[in-house]
Formats: C-alpha cells, sequence, structure tokens
C-alpha cells in the first residue's frame, strides 16, 4: 500500500514539532526533543524513536537502513519548515530523552565530572559533550540556567554524542555538591585567580567547575571548590572559551591517568 504523504505545514503533528524546535519549554514538557540528518538520525537507539518524517529522496536513499523503522513521508516543502539548517537532509526524528544520574557517574572507580554553570553558547556545549565522550568523561552536571542541551543546535555539534554521555540537568547544584563531598571527590574551579591547572593530581576522584562564556564561575559556587585552578595565559589573551578551557582540563586528567607512572 502506498504511504500517503504529509503535505501541509498545517498539519498538526508538523506544527508540534516546530514548536519543539524552537521551545525549551515543550521540549522539558513533551521529554523529547528532535535530530535531523541521515548522520544523526542513523546514531539514535531505536528504542528511543518516537516519530520519524522522511522525504521521497531520503526514503530511497536509505530504504535498507529504514527496514524495521515506521516513518511518515513528507513532501520537500515541509522539510524545508521543518529544518533547523540551511540545506535541509531529508529526515526529521522525534526522540525520547534519557538523562542519567549522579549515582551512575559516581560509580566510576575515579570518577571524573564537569559542572557547567550558566553555559549559553550552544556550540560550547555540544563541543564539550562530545569532547568528554572521547576524554573519558563519568559525566556532566549542568543547572537550568544553561543552554538547553537538546536545543537543536547543540544536538549538531555533538555530533551523537549526546546519546551515549551521561548528562543531568539540576535545579541547585548544592545536593550534588554535598553528593560529591560525600563520595570523596576532589572539586576544582576554573578561576582567573586559581594556581596553574599542571600543578593538580587528577588521578583520583574529582570535579571540575566551568562557568559562564562572559562572567565565569559566580562567587557562591568558586568558594566551595577544594582549589581553584587557571589556564595560564601568553600575550594578551586573558582566558579561553568555556569548551576548549574544559577540553584542556578534560586531556590533562586523562594524560595523568593513562601515562603517569
Amino acid at each position: 500500500m502506498e504511504k500517503t504523504m504529509i503535505s501541509s505545514t498545517s498539519n498538526s503533528r508538523i506544527k508540534n514539532i516546530v514548536n519543539l524546535k524552537n521551545s525549551a519549554r515543550a521540549r522539558r514538557q513533551q521529554d523529547c526533543f528532535l535530530v535531523e540528518g541521515p548522520r544523526m538520525f542513523f546514531e539514535v537507539p531505536k528504542d528511543r524513536l518516537l516519530e520519524v518524517y522522511v522525504t521521497e529522496e531520503f526514503e530511497e536513499k536509505y530504504g535498507d537502513r529504514l527496514a524495521g523503522c515506521r516513518y511518515e513521508r513528507i513532501s520537500d516543502a515541509v522539510c524545508r519548515h521543518l529544518s533547523d539548517t540551511r540545506t535541509p537532509q531529508g529526515v526529521t526524528a522525534l526522540v525520547k530523552k534519557q538523562e542519567a544520574s549522579l549515582e551512575e557517574m559516581l560509580a566510576d572507580e575515579s570518577p571524573c565530572l564537569f559542572l557547567l554553570e550558566n553555559l549559553q553558547d550552544p556550540g560550547n556545549m555540544g563541543t564539550i559533550l562530545r569532547t568528554s565522550e572521547g576524554a573519558g568523561v563519568s559525566g556532566i552536571i549542568m543547572n537550568r540556567e544553561s543552554v538547553d542541551p537538546y536545543n537543536p543546535k547543540v544536538i549538531r555539534s555533538t555530533m551523537g554524542a549526546i546519546f551515549r554521555m551521561p548528562f543531568i540537568i539540576v535545579d541547585d547544584f548544592e545536593p550534588v555538591l554535598e553528593q560529591l563531598k560525600k563520595a570523596g571527590i576532589r572539586t576544582f574551579a576554573a578561576h582567573l585567580d586559581g594556581e596553574p591547572f599542571y600543578r593538580q593530581d587528577y588521578r583520583g576522584g574529582c570535579a571540575f567547575f566551568i562557568g559562564n562564556e562572559g562572567n565565569g564561575l559566580s562567587e557562591k559556587l568558586a568558594a566551595r571548590a577544594d582549589r581553584k585552578i587557571k589556564i595560564p595565559m601568553k600575550g594578551q589573551v586573558e582566558s579561553l572559551n568555556a569548551a576548549v578551557a574544559a577540553t584542556v582540563l578534560m586531556y590533562e586528567t586523562l594524560r595523568q591517568r593513562e601515562w603517569t607512572e
């Protein structure tokens, strides 16, 4: 039987997808988010797919890989309407959210965690999630004021790590800090008044605090850290952006753990 095609942007399901694309509140309420493009779509665990919309061209090109997947066909015009990029890639999927727990993150033998406070740039958030997976970080903890990790721009920046990197969103860091203390996790605040980061030992359980791109960490959170650390700068550069700074700390931790006797 020939599949029908959704060709109107006034279709109720299409309207809902547009709402999910544009609204973090809608994503929270419906407990789902969007991915688009073949690369991201084929990364999604099958049990988390809720709805899938493809163009005829996508169906013809990837028909074999769509086997066993329930999907709706949409017109090119509807695909363009749904897309968050200049060049639509033929597929949009609705995916169920799945967040980790702090207990799972702390189950690692020597956990390495990153706390993100008020991070606003989607590219930074996505890059941190992606790099965290590559560097073997145990988990990411971000506050509610940070950019939504399910923002379409963040999703694209993660290059699929969003489905594999454990993270949680919290309303208040205080209970998290108490759990870290009980678990014997040493905490380090990235701060301009800190000491050089390479003078510290990160081989045991540790957590790094990374702050807002413009203002850095709040003094309240910075004061809760066991140590303040900084990445020394040459020239007139005051600091690195949040994602680059986090990357330096992740790989110094990995270096110490993997290659330091």
